[in-house]
């Protein structure tokens, strides 16, 4: 396993992968990050998802429309946090998704009915912030709530996408 580190302008950011795939990338601040989780690894930021990683953030950071379907990750999580964190990966650049409307969308996929709290749950816990983009997901009302980063940080990203999308 390895890591890297990227300074983002929201501050410090670790990346996690094992030899092919994006395993983790993380605000050092943010909840459900435990820093105990790079002790085993060894800092390489030139391996390729790394490269990959980090120019998706240059960009990101730097107001480009960009998409991370390119960068090869790995989820190691329930099937139900795979599920719903596979509907965010498809939230395109500077749009937003309610908690109800993925768990309708689970509906539709399973045919079982899951609560928007269930959906926050999994999305709270998601692994890869910004290139799986959870701040997208917004309250029914259109409210900013919970970001395990913060939600000043997820207000500044949804600002970013809303200046740069056109």
């Amino acid at each position: 396993m390895f890591y890297f580190n990227y300074y983002s302008p929201l501050g410090k950011m670790i990346a996690i992968a094992d030899e092919r795939n994006l395993l983790g990338l993380y605000f050092l601040d943010q909840s459900y990050f435990n820093l105990s989780k790079i002790y085993d690894c060894v800092e390489n930021d030139k391996l390729k998802v790394f490269v990959q990683c980090k120019k998706f953030l240059d960009d990101y950071f730097s107001g480009k429309i960009v998409d991370g379907s390119k960068i090869p990750i790995s989820l190691h999580c329930t099937d139900f946090r795979k599920m719903v964190l596979n509907i965010v990966k498809n939230i395109g650049y500077g749009k937003t998704l309610t908690y109800k409307e993925i768990a309708k969308k689970i509906f539709l996929l399973t045919g079982k009915r899951t609560s928007a709290r269930a959906v926050g749950n999994a999305v709270g816990h998601n692994p890869i912030s910004i290139i799986i983009p959870c701040h997208r997901v917004i309250g029914s009302n259109g409210a900013l709530t919970g970001y395990a980063g913060g939600l000043d940080k997820k207000k500044i990203l949804l600002q970013i996408e809303a200046k740069n999308k056109f």
